[in-house]
C-alpha cells in the first residue's frame, strides 16, 4: 500500500476543499501545493452565497479581521444603477456574501485542512509519471530533492493552466467559451461599502463602447478589488488589452470610489479563465479534476471559488466511494453528479454568452434593465445561481424572455 494513497495537486479551493473533505472521511491525504502560503492569485476575491456557504460547512472564520461582509449587488449601465439588490433570500444558502483577499482565504482553508489531518507539501512541485497515457506515479520535488510516489488516487486541482492534466491527455473544448481577465488593488474611502458593483455597459473616456464588464469589489480596509472581464464569444477578444481596458474603467468609473493613479496600490494582472467544464476527460482510470482545472467557471458572472469548493466536495465523495468499494469505476460518479448539478444550468450559460459577445446585445439587456427591475431581479438570480428548487422553471422562463430579447439582433 502507497503512504501517500491520495494525492492532491493544487492548494487553491478546489484542492483544498477536496483534501478537507476525504480526510474527514478518514482517508490518508496529501496535499501538494507549488507555491508557498501565503500567495497571491489572480481573483475578483469576491464570495457569494453559495461560497460561504461551503465555507460554513468547513468552518471557516468569518470573523477574521480580513473578510469583508457583503449584503448584495449593484449594477450599473452607463452612468445610471439600474439595480442595487441585496442577496435573495433562500432555503439553503445564507443571503450575504463577502469578499477576501485570495492570499487569506486560501490560507486559511488549507488550515482548515490541514487540521483533519492532511499532510500539505508546500513548495513542492508534481510531475506525473506517465506511460501509455497512464498515471504510474508522482515526482514531488522540493529545492534538489525527488521524492517518487504511488498513490492510490489522485485529485488534480492544478488551476486553469492544468500542466498536471495535460500531460494525461486533459484537454480544453475549443468551442466552449473562455474568459480573459485583469485586475488590480486601489485605496478607496468607500472600502466599507456593502455591495458588490459591476458595471454592464463599459465606456472609455471618449464615451466609446468596450465590450465586457468591470467591477469594484469593496474589501474593508482601506482597499478595493477593481477588475474587467471578457468573454471569448467577443469577435475580437484576442486583440483586446485587457491592461488599457482596465485603465479606462477605472477612469470612468463612479467618482465616490475615487479610483486613479494616485490611489493605485498595483499594476493590473490578469489570465484566462476556462469555463463552463470546458475540459475532458474529468476523470481517467485513478484521477478526476475539479475547479478550475475542469473548467468549472460560472460563464454567467466568471464566479468560480464557490464551484472549486463544490467540485472538490463532489471529488471528495467519488474518491471515498471508490476506495470503500475497491472500484475505480466510482470515479465515474462524479461526472454524473456534475451533470445532475449544472449541466442545464452551464447549457443556457453557454447559449446566452454566446449572444452578448456582441456588445449592442449586452448594452441592450443593460438598458432594458432599467426599465424593468423585475427583470433584473431575476436576471441576477440566474447569474449567481441563486434560484431555489422551486424557482428553477421561472429561471428558465426569465432566461427565454432574455433570449427573446436579444435574437433579433446579430451575433458577432
Amino acid at each position: 500500500m502507497s503512504d501517500r494513497p491520495v494525492l492532491v495537486i493544487g492548494g487553491g479551493p478546489a484542492g483544498s476543499a477536496a483534501a478537507f473533505w476525504l480526510a474527514q472521511k478518514g482517508h490518508l491525504v496529501t496535499l501538494v501545493e507549488k507555491k508557498e502560503y501565503p500567495r497571491d492569485k489572480t481573483c475578483g476575491d469576491g464570495l457569494t452565497p453559495r461560497a460561504i456557504w461551503w465555507l460554513t460547512e468547513m468552518g471557516f472564520d468569518f470573523s477574521v479581521q480580513e473578510f469583508h461582509r457583503i449584503t448584495g449587488l449593484r449594477s450599473y449601465a452607463g452612468d445610471r444603477i439600474f439595480v442595487e439588490m441585496n442577496w435573495p433570500q433562500h432555503s439553503r444558502y445564507p443571503d450575504w456574501g463577502g469578499v477576501i483577499r485570495r492570499r487569506d482565504l486560501d490560507s486559511q482553508v488549507a488550515d482548515l485542512a490541514r487540521k483533519q489531518g492532511v499532510d500539505i507539501l508546500e513548495k513542492t512541485e508534481a510531475t506525473p509519471v506517465v506511460e501509455d497515457g497512464q498515471l504510474l506515479a508522482v515526482d514531488l520535488t522540493h529545492g534538489e530533492e525527488t521524492e517518487r510516489v504511488d498513490p492510490e488516487y489522485v485529485v488534480i486541482a492544478d488551476g486553469s493552466l492544468n500542466r498536471f492534466g495535460r500531460e494525461l491527455g486533459t484537454v480544453r473544448r475549443k468551442d466552449y467559451p473562455m474568459g480573459l481577465a485583469a485586475r488590480g488593488y486601489y485605496r478607496s474611502p468607500r472600502s466599507s461599502d456593502p455591495f458588490l458593483e459591476s458595471q454592464l455597459d463599459l465606456r472609455d473616456d471618449t464615451g466609446a463602447t468596450m465590450p465586457g464588464y468591470g467591477w469594484v469589489f469593496p474589501l474593508g480596509d482601506g482597499t478595493v478589488n477593481v477588475g474587467v472581464g471578457l468573454l471569448s464569444t467577443f469577435k475580437r477578444w484576442k486583440h483586446v488589452n485587457t491592461t488599457r481596458m482596465m485603465a479606462d474603467y477605472a477612469r470612468t468609473a463612479p467618482r465616490y470610489w475615487e479610483l486613479g493613479e494616485d490611489s493605485k496600490i498595483s499594476e493590473p494582472v490578469g489570465g484566462k479563465l476556462t469555463m463552463s467544464f470546458s475540459k475532458s476527460p474529468l476523470v481517467g482510470p485513478n484521477w478526476i479534476t475539479v475547479g478550475d482545472a475542469a473548467g468549472a467557471i460560472n460563464p454567467w458572472n466568471g464566479e468560480g471559488i464557490s464551484y472549486g469548493y463544490e467540485t472538490g466536495h463532489m471529488a471528495a465523495e467519488a474518491v471515498s466511494d471508490a476506495i470503500a468499494f475497491r472500484d475505480p469505476a466510482r470515479l465515474h460518479g462524479y461526472t454524473r453528479r456534475l451533470d445532475e448539478e449544472f449541466g442545464l444550468y452551464f447549457k443556457m450559460a453557454r447559449v446566452f454568452v454566446k449572444l452578448i459577445g456582441n456588445p449592442s446585445v449586452m448594452r441592450t439587456l443593460a438598458h432594458a434593465g432599467t426599465h424593468s427591475r423585475p427583470l433584473m431581479e431575476w436576471t441576477l438570480k440566474v447569474m449567481s445561481n441563486l434560484l431555489d428548487e422551486d424557482e428553477k422553471g421561472a429561471g428558465e422562463r426569465a432566461y427565454q424572455t432574455l433570449a427573446a430579447l436579444v435574437r433579433p439582433l446579430p451575433v458577432s
